[in-house]
């Protein structure tokens, strides 16, 4: 019994002596030491230990220790924080090893450190607690090759090295190796310097654009680089290299900025030479990232002879709202020199404007505006713009509108817009400053509250509408001077029809109208006849004066099916059925005479008397909106419309229902007869028709038209049926006929940049096709690019295996007329035009447009297209081989936009002269 009391007292005295012993221990500070450990010791720090003997055994609790509170005047030193401040998390798939004598973590194989907002992941990961550095490095596979290599990742900061030293505590880092993308610069270097979060050193760095980073086409070496991340590079000493090959193109120094957001800076030019103008700069500017919204370039040309150009273009748009742009372009240009007999001098200018609403910003307000004004010569004489579809379009058209809704009932309806037409052949402008348009919608006001209307009595419905204008009609030369409103009209119409429908015996439908018209105009004259001067005067009177009009019609119409099954035993046959659908109508409308708005003056000599001679007019002659109708007319109108459409056997098999098809979309007939004439009461035929072809690939439309009166010898129509004369039933006096027929390959694919080309052809007044050629906008081209978008996957694997197919696309447009109204028997125009491309190779792309004129025996407008894709370059060569306008234009340059300016273009070279 003594024993067992000696054995507990010396055992619980030798655990004192122990904890004792370990208190003082924690009070010192530790160096190094696992995570866990340091917790255990904090945790420790809180508690103690309490042992208690019951009976043969000893039991240890741990119990919180009593705070103590320490005196406001205690010299003792707090303890010493540990060199890491963040928490260090780490992981390694083949092992995770810390050596307490060496104060080092080892992490292999798929290791990562997390530390702050440092991330490194690498092949094989090196802690040292002491030094507080962390190595990375790569690991060598089975067949003795480097995987795994690291990847520093700080903040938005990327960086893809062979091998790093990372400092925790002054976040320097040295990088071997190293690779890193800086908005879209791919940049590497053999030895970099990490000086903090914001600035690295590079030595013989090279920085490319190219997607391959392992072979790139080209890179810009240099010995000294700075990086600051998304701000700028600055380089020293720099030259190109195309696939490791040297080349002469070099720089003392050079600065790329670096941002997220749009920024201001200076678009620097190009330069050549003119046979007409002398040496020049081109497209050379500055432009302002004015905000999130809106920016403004401005760009001008200066040629060594006095010409020169200056161009803004802006570009705005608000989410959810609105979207836009506007370009002005002014050019001042000289041909040869001053004091030459063949000098000359001329100013063209251009402006144009786009703008669109979003739908879901106001749904009872729009506002659009499409503009395209200026010179009518712009296009042609332009020296900085090659566009073949304006060149060749004679019509330049502009229209700004606002539109409004006023919900309700009846719902109320406002437009005021602005619209321009140019001819630039002519030279004369049509402008409507402003038109204002109003309606009401359809009013029924002896139909039920509920329920459907019924009979003629309840479809009863009237409306009402409203236009305005003020037309201005003038030239080139008086455009935006005062004297362009000295011959404007104004004049307003309101008009109100009444109509009804209702259906007879259940299959044919009658619909009856009367219309009333309310004429406003500030402009009508005054006409009477001057014997002295022998010649009939009219004078001009600015004065409000109004008439009304009104007419009736009816129409009556139905509808017949008739179907021809052409498999009644369904033995398979390719034709299963035809579908004939005829649509009949006849209308007879009256046009009442309004003599009451003419007026007669007498035709005297120079003593002034009568001559006995009276003629007469009407005071609104040349009125907005002309003269109301002095004959009477009672016509009968006669249509006949046709459609054919076919069911055909399915060539998938696995499909049961037959194919549906239409043979003719339609088939037109239309004539009428003036009951109130006296002679030529019938009026010619027009027959019009249309048709899609080849899975809906060609359009076919044709017309014509079909006179039933004679000719005289003197060809005038006489009131005389030609089959009377000796002819036959109706006499051809003209007819069209039109084709268009698109196809490609199934391998071939769009160019991004044929929307933009179809939509400023469109913008400019031209076609939305290519058979006049694309257009090429010098000023624009160092903007335009084909940078692979987001998500665009790379087919090269594919391109590998091209040589099997060659994707292509072929446009075709056949126009012909004939007229033969005077016995001409001609065909006034016969041309088929034809545009198309062809993909040589993955990257290769050889392009046409040009057509025949069959009646002129000569080729038209023609224009040869060559582009290559250089991957991160691209090139192209444009040539007008004959005509008025011969000329070429080459261009290569760098795709990505920070390197926009690397480029180099000409066009036609100057004659050469011995």
């Amino acid at each position: 019994m003594h024993t067992n009391r000696y054995y507990i007292l010396l055992v619980l005295s030798f655990t004192v002596f122990i904890n004792i012993f370990s208190y003082s221990q924690n009070d010192l500070p530790k160096k190094g030491g696992s995570i866990p450990e340091q917790k255990e010791e904090r945790q420790k720090e809180k508690t103690q230990e309490q042992i208690k003997v019951e009976g043969d055994s000893l039991i240890k609790t741990i119990v919180p220790k009593p705070e103590t509170k320490q005196e406001t005047t205690d010299t003792i030193k707090p303890k010493k924080e540990g060199l890491l401040k963040d928490i260090v998390k780490s992981k390694a798939k083949d092992y995770t090893s810390f050596n307490r004598k060496e104060q080092k973590l080892y992490l292999y194989n798929e290791a990562q450190i997390i530390y702050g907002d440092m991330d490194i992941t690498a092949g094989s990961i090196v802690v040292d607690y002491n030094k507080n550095l962390v190595y990375a490095g790569r690991i060598k596979d089975s067949t003795g090759n480097y995987t795994q290599l690291p990847v520093f990742k700080q903040g938005q900061n990327i960086i893809k090295p062979d091998s790093i030293i990372f400092n925790t505590e002054t976040k320097k880092a040295l990088v071997y190796n190293s690779r890193t993308e800086q908005q879209g610069f791919h940049i590497k270097a053999p030895v970099t310097k990490k000086e903090n979060d914001s600035v690295y050193y590079m030595y013989k760095g090279r920085f490319t654009t190219s997607e391959n980073e392992d072979d790139p086409e080209y890179e810009f070496v240099s010995s000294k680089v700075k990086l600051v991340p998304n701000k700028k590079i600055i380089v020293g000493p720099t030259h190109m290299e195309i696939y490791g090959v040297p080349t002469p193109i070099a720089l003392p120094f050079a600065f790329f900025p670096l941002s997220n957001k749009q920024t201001s800076g200076i678009i620097f030019p190009s330069f050549g030479e003119d046979n007409n103008r002398g040496y020049f700069l081109q497209n050379g500017g500055y432009y302002f990232a004015i905000s999130d919204y809106v920016d403004l370039a401005v760009l001008g040309d200066y040629y060594t002879n006095g010409s020169y150009g200056l161009r803004l273009d802006s570009k705005y748009k608000t989410r959810y709202k609105f979207n836009g742009n506007v370009g002005f372009r002014y050019e001042n240009l000289l041909n040869s020199e001053r004091g030459f007999p063949n000098f000359s001098q001329n100013t063209i200018y251009n402006i144009r404007w786009s703008h669109s609403q979003d739908s879901k910003a106001n749904p009872s307000s729009r506002f659009t505006a499409s503009v395209n004004l200026g010179s009518s010569s712009y296009y042609q004489q332009s020296i900085n713009q090659v566009n073949a579809a304006n060149i060749l379009n004679n019509n330049l058209s502009s229209s700004i509108s606002y539109a409004k809704t006023f919900p309700g009932e009846p719902q109320a309806n406002i437009n005021l817009s602005a619209t321009h037409s140019q001819n630039t052949s002519t030279e004369t402008v049509n402008v409507t400053l402003p038109t204002l348009q109003g309606s009401l919608s359809r009013i029924y006001p002896f139909a039920p509250k509920t329920g459907a209307k019924k009979g003629a009595f309840q479809n009863i419905n009237l409306q009402y509408t409203l236009r305005g204008e003020n037309n201005i009609k003038t030239t080139d030369s008086s455009f935006f001077k005062k004297e362009m409103f000295d011959d404007a009209k104004i004049g307003m119409k309101h008009s109100i029809p009444l109509t009804t429908n209702f259906k007879v015996l259940n299959y044919f439908s009658i619909s009856a109208n009367a219309n009333y018209n309310e004429i406003w105009t500030l402009n009508t004259i005054n006409r009477y006849f001057d014997g002295t001067e022998n010649k009939e005067v009219t004078d001009n009177l600015n004065k409000f004066d109004a008439y009304r009009t009104y007419n009736f019609g009816t129409n009556l119409g139905t509808t017949i099916y008739g179907l021809l099954n052409t498999d009644p035993k369904n033995k398979g046959r390719k034709i299963q059925a035809i579908r004939h659908v005829i649509r009949p109508s006849v209308s007879y409308n009256i046009n009442p005479a309004f003599e009451q708005y003419y007026d007669e003056y007498e035709v005297i000599d120079a003593n002034g008397l009568t001559t006995g001679e009276v003629r007469e007019y009407s005071r609104f002659e040349g009125s907005l909106f002309g003269s109301p109708n002095k004959t009477y007319s009672s016509s009968i109108g006669l249509s006949l419309s046709n459609n054919f459409e076919a069911k055909i056997k399915d060539r998938d098999t696995t499909k049961i229902e037959p194919k549906k098809i239409i043979l003719l979309n339609n088939l037109n007939f239309s004539s009428a007869y003036n009951l109130a004439g006296d002679s030529l009461n019938w009026s010619p035929v027009r027959v019009s028709g249309g048709t899609q072809l080849f899975n809906n690939k060609m359009n076919v439309n044709f017309g014509g038209t079909l006179d039933p009166y004679a000719l005289d010898n003197n060809n005038k129509k006489i009131d005389k049926f030609n089959v009377n004369n000796g002819g036959s039933l109706f006499r051809l006096t003209s007819a069209n006929l039109t084709l268009g027929y698109s196809l490609s390959s199934d391998g071939f694919k769009k160019d991004k940049n044929d929307q933009i080309n179809k939509d400023n052809n469109l913008q400019s007044g031209g076609r939305d096709d290519d058979l006049f050629g694309k257009s090429q906008d010098f000023a624009n081209q160092q903007f335009s690019g084909n940078n692979p978008e987001e998500g665009e996957e790379d087919d090269s694997e594919e391109n590998k295996l091209y040589n099997y197919k060659l994707p292509w696309t072929l446009r075709l447009a056949y126009a012909l007329n004939y007229s033969n109204s005077r016995r001409q028997d001609e065909i006034s125009s016969h041309s088929l035009m034809f545009s198309g491309d062809i993909n040589l190779s993955p990257r290769w792309t050889v392009g046409a447009s040009s057509g025949y004129d069959f009646k002129n025996q000569g080729f038209t407008y023609t224009q040869l297209r060559f582009a290559r894709d250089l991957l991160s370059w691209r090139m192209n060569f444009s040539w007008i081989p004959f005509s008025p306008r011969t000329s070429w234009n080459f261009f290569i340059g760098i795709k990505s936009s920070i390197l926009k300016d690397i480029k180099y273009d000409a066009r036609r070279r100057p004659d050469q002269q011995l």
